[in-house]
């Protein structure tokens, strides 16, 4: 039987963490591995060496610097989503605004969070994304609600039918649409019908963004006073309604 630290080492969360500032990076890793249940595996100072580390090493978390080198975080974020959507990408940025929360969720991240946020709750968040959970640091969801309620002039759900809102606290909950189609008693086809208009409703292209502007418009609560999550489910699904 293999000893307990080989069993600690099979079961741990593989991370790789892409920043290029050394000094970051390193406190980064020591707050990681600190944890026997998270395990850092590899490093990257620029955006292209990130892109060729994770599709090399397929780990299930990525934290990833909002500004690197001759790739920013939102553009490695795309690739991976489509290179290798297993791994989690989680965004560190010194960046509150609104729109990089946006793109950062619309390129495929599993989360959010400020460089300022606590050892603890960074380790949390990567706990979360690992288990399918999409995570924003407090105070981000209020930001983007208050985003969208001036962009869209309404109040969220507003427009929303009664079965569309039922569709959509399911579906920011992580459901798949067969899932929801058996929970509410409706066709698989009547699910992405419902989808369909509720993405041209909020003005949304994702089930992540539709997930989120259900949680920052308080149709469905928010579960975490620490990282606003989303629902389990809802990581590394950028875009489409076929989940």
């Amino acid at each position: 039987m293999p000893p307990p630290s080989a069993i600690d080492q099979a079961i741990a969360v593989r991370v790789v963490i892409a920043e290029d500032h050394t000094l970051v990076r390193e406190g980064t890793r020591e707050i990681l591995e600190q944890q026997p249940d998270l395990r850092v595996v590899g490093e990257a100072a620029d955006g292209p060496a990130a892109v060729e580390l994770v599709s090399r090493l397929r780990p299930d978390v990525v934290l990833l610097d909002l500004r690197l080198p001759e790739l920013n975080g939102i553009e490695v974020t795309e690739r991976l989503s489509a290179t290798v959507p297993e791994a989690k990408v989680v965004i560190l940025s010194a960046y509150d605004d609104e729109d990089y929360v946006i793109a950062a969720l619309q390129a495929g991240a599993a989360g959010y969070l400020l460089k300022t946020v606590p050892g603890q709750e960074l380790v949390q968040a990567v706990r979360a994304v690992h288990a399918g959970e999409t995570v924003l640091q407090e105070g981000l969801s209020r930001k983007l609600a208050q985003y969208w309620r001036q962009a869209s002039g309404t109040r969220g759900g507003q427009w929303l039918s009664r079965r569309e809102l039922e569709v959509l606290r399911l579906l920011a909950a992580g459901c798949t649409n067969k899932e929801i189609a058996a929970r509410l008693a409706i066709s698989l086809r009547t699910v992405e019908g419902h989808l369909g208009n509720i993405f041209s409703k909020l003005g949304v292209g994702s089930r992540t963004e539709a997930a989120l502007y259900a949680v920052t418009h308080l149709l469905v609560p928010l579960q975490d006073p620490i990282a606003g999550r989303l629902g389990r489910g809802m990581a590394g699904r950028p875009s489409g309604m076929d989940r």
